[in-house]
């Protein structure tokens, strides 16, 4: 099974666009605002793998000054399309020659390190993502959790995929996203909290805090593992 950024695909770009935050992927945002006004002491923001600009408004509305990057032109055109007046650009993989260094108090990566298939281009760009924070600035990684590949949850399904039980670090897995009309399988890489603890220390960045965001049984959603399993994780990083 290859591996390929699905996102540069037109019609799954159109349909990822139309998404915001409903079932499993609120979890992904629900505590961000709690750990941003912890951990972040400025207002200059970037949103790495912006996509089609949705985590990169969410920031903007939590008083951040935010400018989006993503290696997908697809992606951008819809972000700037949905945000005439946001910053979004389009850069070459690991490439961030565009912005001085140590420009921003907030880096905020959600999802694309899921889609950056080897250790050596994880590193690549969290050296150059590293480069880019202030001396008490913050990486912010929200990740997949190794779980999410092997359960059934509100937006997605892996019942299809019993060959994701047996897959290390590093392998692909793959996972249906419930929540949009593009029902192909997304090919995600995993990567377990082990591997990702030994690409930090190869960065040179260290971890502030982790956080594995469980849902409430309160909340307007009917949820299927989320209340027990945690199917994202949030890892605060500092340079070393």
């Amino acid at each position: 099974m290859e591996f390929s950024n699905v996102y540069e695909d037109a019609v799954r770009a159109d349909a990822y666009s139309r998404l915001e935050f409903p079932g499993t992927y609120y979890l992904a945002f629900r505590d961000l605002p709690a750990i941003i006004t912890k951990h972040v002491r400025g207002r200059k923001a970037l949103d790495f793998g912006c996509g089609s600009g949705r985590s990169a408004r969410f920031l903007q509305r939590l008083g951040l000054q935010t400018i989006g990057i993503d290696i997908s032109e697809e992606m951008v055109k819809r972000a700037r399309k949905a945000d005439p007046e946001g910053n979004y650009r389009v850069i070459k993989e690991g490439d961030f020659s565009i912005f001085e260094k140590n420009a921003f108090d907030c880096i905020l990566s959600a999802f694309p390190f899921d889609n950056i298939p080897t250790m050596e281009k994880k590193v690549m760009n969290l050296r150059g993502l590293r480069d880019l924070l202030r001396d008490d600035g913050v990486l912010i990684n929200l990740v997949s959790s190794p779980e999410i590949y092997t359960h059934e949850w509100t937006s997605f399904s892996t019942k299809d995929f019993p060959e994701n039980r047996a897959a290390k670090s590093g392998d692909i897995v793959r996972i249906i996203q419930l929540d949009i009309e593009d029902k192909r399988p997304v090919t995600d890489i995993l990567w377990t909290v082990e591997s990702y603890r030994e690409t930090y220390r190869t960065a040179q960045l260290k971890i502030v805090h982790v956080y594995r965001p469980l849902a409430k049984k309160k909340e307007p959603y009917d949820w299927v593992n989320e209340t027990r399993i945690a199917p994202w994780t949030i890892y605060v990083l500092r340079r070393q």
